[in-house]
């Protein structure tokens, strides 16, 4: 059983989302895949701890402060790929962008050489049902191109800015403007 609230951030309102103890998501309305891993009808989750526990997250770290993914427990809803993905994303620290291409030579690392793309792993970041605490806006194409952010690029500017990672080099390509 699914349970969701709201919470309002200064880059707009998001949705929640709990199982049992765990976050499975946190999507700002009208973003792409909204919601897209949650099951069934879900209960209001106002009052449950760990939805509590990200509302307070989140307005710390809008004011500024660096929590502590590991504060959360998460469980997005995914493949083993994707799950992996995700969790390379967690090592991003504040302050710095990763590449697609350096997530698929890592996963090809780990997974003892097997050649991944850059667009596999896009499409595993894309997919991230936790934005922001999962941070796939730190993610940039390898010429430094803001693409994949399924929260908007405006939002992506506004959070790698947020977090003193945003660059003069990065530019928005014309198909995603």
């Amino acid at each position: 059983m699914h349970h969701v609230t709201y919470h309002t951030t200064p880059l707009g309102r998001v949705m929640l989302a709990a199982e049992g103890d765990a976050l499975v998501g946190v999507w700002f309305e009208g973003q792409k895949y909204f919601a897209a891993s949650l099951q069934g009808e879900p209960e209001d989750g106002g009052r449950v701890p760990v939805l509590v526990r990200t509302g307070e997250w989140l307005d710390r770290y809008f004011a500024g402060e660096r929590p502590r993914i590991a504060e959360l427990k998460l469980d997005p809803a995914g493949s083993e790929f994707r799950k992996a993905v995700w969790k390379i994303l967690c090592r991003i620290p504040y302050g710095a962008v990763t590449t697609y291409g350096e997530i698929a030579r890592e996963i090809t690392a780990l997974h003892g050489g097997k050649t991944m793309s850059a667009q596999a792993v896009g499409g595993a970041v894309g997919h991230n049902a936790i934005s922001v605490i999962i941070p796939c806006h730190r993610v940039v194409g390898s010429t430094g191109s803001l693409t994949g952010y399924a929260g908007g690029i405006d939002r992506k500017i506004r959070l790698l800015t947020h977090e003193g990672a945003y660059s003069e080099s990065f530019f928005v390509p014309k198909a995603c403007g």
